[in-house]
């Protein structure tokens, strides 16, 4: 209930109170399992998990206005080998489904592409919930109505077969955002890929971590519109693909195409030397604008790309970069250096609100941004 109140008071969740029914489910309830919810709650509904693992309990999930939400501690849904539809442990269809406070671990199917969630039709926001051990994360089908929010969410481990593997997969959906969520230890597939038109990835922490085989940190294939801000983006020594984010490689299919990367920290750990970032399309708008670059490589760009204000940095311009502490130094030369005025993208202004905060979530800036990079604190 505290992380709720502290979400909602940083505007990251509306504050409304519930009409509906409410449903509990929980080991001492009269509704024990989420299957059985699933099977009696209707639009609107507002269904409180009590905390503790529910194993082998997975749901088709059709309901609209339909809440989940863990009560009393964190929720966890482990596979055990169950699975719906040959999908994964949740499949979801309605418009404006919200799951907060749950775990997804476990999920395997058949055709080694099993979810934590399957996102299949209608609209989905994720807060606060976790994914480990599956063979993917969350995965959506595609659909121009789709659209998925994830907020202070956790993508973690990756099970360890011969799957797609990705910790997020959005396919030709209507809109994604991500804020304040942790991406890591990738297994051959992508820490996120989207397909997306609009995407907007804000303030979060995509590395692969310690023996972490991801191959892009950051993919958006069919390129789109994205606004990637206030991220840090840390590519692994054992990463199984040079490149740091790719844009574009499947082809544009999207009538706009436009990439603003601005104000984030990217780190190459690869002893060989990674390479950046990749953007296909010809005559794609790029910006490139107050970013801090760790690591050997250098940021090449077209001639007709934006570029502002983007730096180079040693290891010991930070804070404790070893311990992943990637806040410049109080005496760093490059503090203050951040360019302005970068004008809108994406929807978006330019100008980051919040910096990440690790485990997972983000804050509130107390100041005007001035400094590169993806921390002003």
């Amino acid at each position: 209930m505290r992380r709720r109140q502290l979400l909602t008071a940083a505007g990251l969740l509306p504050l409304t109170a519930h009409a509906g029914p409410v449903l509990q489910v929980g080991p001492r309830r009269a509704l024990k399992s989420l299957a059985a919810a699933a099977r009696q709650a209707r639009d609107g509904t507002l269904i409180e998990v009590d905390a503790g693992d529910y194993i082998g309990d997975v749901a088709v999930w059709t309901q609209h206005d339909l809440t989940l939400r863990a009560v009393g501690g964190r929720a966890t849904v482990v596979a055990a080998g169950a699975q719906v539809q040959g999908k994964g442990l949740f499949v979801t269809t309605g418009q404006r489904m919200r799951i907060e406070g749950l775990d997804f671990v476990g999920a395997t199917v058949p055709d080694r592409n099993g979810a934590g969630i399957r996102l299949e039709a209608g609209t989905l926001t994720l807060v606060d919930c976790g994914f480990r051990d599956n063979e993917n994360g969350l995965l959506t089908a595609s659909g121009d109505s789709i659209e998925l929010d994830i907020i202070d969410c956790d993508f973690g481990t990756i099970a360890p077969r011969e799957g797609k593997t990705h910790n997020l997969y959005v396919g030709a959906i209507k809109r994604l955002a991500v804020t304040g969520s942790y991406f890591h230890h990738g297994l051959l597939g992508h820490l996120l890929k989207s397909r997306a038109a609009l995407n907007h990835i804000l303030y979060n922490r995509l590395s692969d971590e310690i023996g972490g085989r991801a191959s892009y940190e950051l993919e958006f294939p069919n390129g789109g519109v994205a606004v990637v801000m206030g991220n840090l983006i840390a590519q692994s020594s054992t990463t199984e693909n040079p490149h740091v984010i790719s844009f574009g490689a499947e082809g544009a299919s999207w009538p706009q195409q436009a990439l603003y990367l601005v104000n984030n920290t990217l780190v190459d750990q690869k002893p060989s030397g990674g390479i950046w970032l990749r953007v296909t399309p010809p005559q794609t708008e790029v910006m490139l604008a107050n970013n801090l670059l760790v690591g050997a490589p250098k940021l090449a760009a077209e001639g007709h790309w934006t570029r502002r204000a983007n730096f180079s940095a040693d290891w010991d311009e930070f804070v404790r970069a070893a311990r992943d502490d990637y806040r410049l130094k109080p005496g760093s030369s490059l503090r203050g250096k951040a360019a302005r005025d970068l004008g809108q993208g994406g929807g978006l202004a330019l100008v980051p609100q919040r910096e990440y905060r690790h485990p997972r979530g983000s804050l509130a800036l107390s100041g005007p941004v001035q400094s590169p990079g993806a921390f002003q604190s």
